[in-house]
């Protein structure tokens, strides 16, 4: 397993104590293999992709890339592996849960193998958000074990929760010299009820909530606070109205001047979606649908937009004066597609050699995510 700076959990209920503590053992935490070692003055780069929905197809090509024992899910991920690997934080996704002893589906209620922790992991991800619509798939049970593969492998978590007191604390990964708190909460979850004495189970999106939440962390000692939104409406290129709503108040919140988030990560609507810088702070709308098996849109077409995605990625800069933010001094985005054929995670800036068809998904997903006029903000095409 690769070793993987550790995660550190901030208490929300002993704001102050906990922002000390979360210092204390923070230091001489090992980088990951190919990362810079933490340093005072340097930045950091954050990326983060979008949905691992594992279908039942996805599944079986699991099953036969590991040979007909297990499920291996890391030569999926192999062509966004250099991309992940190397930044300084990595944060995927995951939407399903995970089932146990060989019982495991796809749509409409999925349950997983807990294997796909295990290609996270060796991909670079260190931490993952849990909230969605499918978090309820299998009840609470679902939601253990979910937790405790990504533990086990030590890919952090937010937006479940197996415990009262975990759902009071917010995920902290550390991102160079900084604390990054990562935060999750989903619209909904598919009409299933929270469990019985577990209101604390699933982060609901909640604008009272997640400022607050997001206070709690800064105050706790986070540098950067980084929400993942799993909301918009599926199959549609454009935001609605609540996820421009959302973001409008999200990024406006402020304490002392210095915005309360630094960063919105959306997921859920199986297309890539729009970038924009709102109020001075990135937001992506949707990126997409990592991995998943053939989507068919509400007409009931198969529609090879739900295999489209991107990863975003974010360098920042370190605070120019007392009080101030952490600076996003380069904004990009990188296009990919799953090839549901092969089974694999394509990078199409990498992919070019495929032909004019890679070439015109890639332009599309670009005219998407450049819908709204994040170029104007420097919003670049990466590699």
């Amino acid at each position: 397993m690769i070793a993987r700076r550790r995660q550190v959990a901030l208490a929300l209920t002993a704001l102050l104590a906990a922002g000390a503590a979360c210092q204390a053992q923070d230091q001489g935490a090992p980088a990951r293999p190919g990362h810079p070692a933490p340093t005072k003055d340097k930045g950091f780069t954050l990326v983060a992709s979008g949905d691992v929905l594992p279908h039942s197809s996805i599944i079986d090509r699991a099953r036969f890339d590991s040979g007909g024992t297990g499920y291996d899910f890391r030569p999926m991920l192999a062509g966004v592996e250099p991309l992940v690997s190397r930044a300084d934080l990595a944060l995927c996704h995951m939407e399903t849960v995970y089932g146990e002893n060989g019982d495991y589906t796809g749509y409409p209620t999925f349950k997983s193998p807990p294997e796909v922790a295990t290609g996270l992991a060796a991909t670079g991800y260190d931490g993952c958000s849990t909230a969605s619509n499918h978090s309820l798939d299998d009840g609470a049970d679902g939601i253990r074990r979910t937790l405790d593969a990504l533990d086990r492998v030590g890919v952090g978590h937010a937006g479940s929760a197996r415990t009262e007191a975990e759902a009071r604390t917010v995920t902290v990964l550390r991102a160079g010299p900084a604390k990054v708190a990562h935060l999750a909460y989903t619209y909904d979850t598919n009409g299933f009820p929270l469990p019985q004495g577990q209101p604390w189970a699933v982060n609901l999106i909640d604008e009272n909530k997640i400022v607050a939440d997001a206070r709690a962390a800064r105050a706790a000692g986070a540098d950067v606070v980084v929400v993942s939104m799993h909301w918009g409406t599926e199959w549609q290129d454009e935001p609605d109205e609540r996820q421009l709503s959302l973001a409008g108040a999200l990024t406006a919140a402020r304490t002392g001047g210095r915005p309360d988030i630094d960063l919105i990560l959306g997921t859920h609507a199986h297309v890539p979606q729009a970038y924009e810088k709102v109020n001075g702070t990135w937001v992506i709308y949707g990126m997409g649908d990592q991995i998943a098996g053939e989507m068919f849109n509400h007409q009931g077409a198969q529609d090879p937009r739900g295999n489209q995605s991107t990863v975003g990625r974010f360098t920042f800069a370190p605070p120019a004066g007392p009080g101030e933010r952490w600076r996003v001094t380069k904004a990009e985005f990188v296009p990919q597609v799953f090839d549901v054929d092969a089974g694999r995670v394509v990078n199409l800036n990498q992919a070019l050699a495929h032909g004019a068809e890679m070439r015109g998904v890639r332009d599309r997903i670009r005219d998407v995510v450049l819908s709204r006029g994040a170029a104007k903000d420097g919003l670049v095409m990466g590699k």
